[in-house]
């Protein structure tokens, strides 16, 4: 009945499209579904001759969204975020008192545990869960807080700046010691752990020495899919890592990382703190978000 109400074309199809459009790849999305590939470009082609329209224009090696795929794309990206976050408030008991707040590992392991740590002595009864991705976020998880490094422009929850980083690279105290009097060419030589990470926000060595005026060949080194093994790797005087100088605080004050001061640049984006608008959170999230914003740089 809400199909005809709405005019809407089958909702299977527009969620097979959506996972298709999500994940540039039929093959993909079959293998999020739990589907065929051509189940799903069976649904995808119901979909266009429902509408009249080509969503994705098919070529050699994938797929590509068409304008008017893009447009349903965003509508739906948007719609369906939003019943999935009404759906976690409608499933969340009233006697469920908890706090949910995303970020990456680094993050976490860097700078949220240990605020949430501080903020329990002050606040004990508020439960505080978190949400670990190094990958971009699914719509299906819909925490009530989210630090992210830089804006989402298609965002549409709130953000605040929650503090401004440096970045700077950092090492074990032998080698910062080696490297006293050393210029930028110098350390595009030396071993450099480069994280590969699913968030194209996140700045590169590649970014940081064009930032410094190198644009010469730097080392390949060493590739990692986490920043905390890039920072444990680190600490074993094999290289250099990029360092966000807020976020590896307490690894500089226990010197088992050292910040070589004289190339400290500041981060092209903020850290920031986005969530729903108030009306929409509880009181404890309020009360976590307000605690975290006041507490950011301290």
């Amino acid at each position: 009945m809400a199909r005809r109400y709405y005019q809407l074309p089958s909702l299977t199809t527009l969620a097979v499209f959506e996972a298709a459009a999500r994940r540039m790849s039929f093959k993909d999305a079959a293998g999020e579904l739990n589907v065929t590939s051509g189940a799903v470009s069976h649904q995808i082609k119901a979909l266009e001759e429902d509408l009249d329209v080509q969503l994705f224009d098919r070529k050699y090696r994938g797929v590509e969204l068409t304008e008017n795929g893009q447009i349903l794309f965003e509508t739906l990206e948007k719609s369906f975020g939003e019943i999935s976050r009404t759906l976690a408030s409608l499933r969340k008991s009233p006697k469920d008192q908890s706090v949910t707040i995303a970020c990456t590992s680094a993050v976490s392991a860097l700078w949220l545990t240990p605020k949430v740590s501080t903020f329990w002595r002050e606040h004990s009864n508020i439960p505080v869960n978190q949400i670990i991705s190094d990958g971009p976020m699914r719509f299906t998880e819909n925490p009530d807080l989210r630090i992210q490094y830089g804006r989402q422009d298609e965002s549409e929850l709130e953000e605040t700046i929650l503090f401004q980083d440096y970045l700077v690279p950092l090492c074990a105290p032998a080698l910062a010691e080696k490297l006293k009097g050393a210029k930028v060419e110098d350390l595009a030589q030396q071993h450099l752990f480069h994280l590969i990470a699913e968030h194209e926000s996140w700045t590169t060595w590649e970014n940081w020495f064009k930032q410094m005026g190198y644009r010469g060949k730097i080392s390949i080194g060493s590739k990692v899919n986490n920043y905390t093994i890039a920072l444990q790797a680190a600490q074993e005087g094999t290289g250099l890592v990029l360092g966000w100088q807020t976020l590896v605080s307490p690894l500089l004050k226990t010197q088992q990382l050292v910040a070589l001061e004289e190339f400290r640049m500041k981060a092209p984006k903020r850290f920031y703190i986005a969530y729903q608008p108030e009306a929409h959170l509880s009181e404890n999230a309020c009360i976590l978000k307000d605690w975290l914003m006041s507490h950011s740089e301290s």
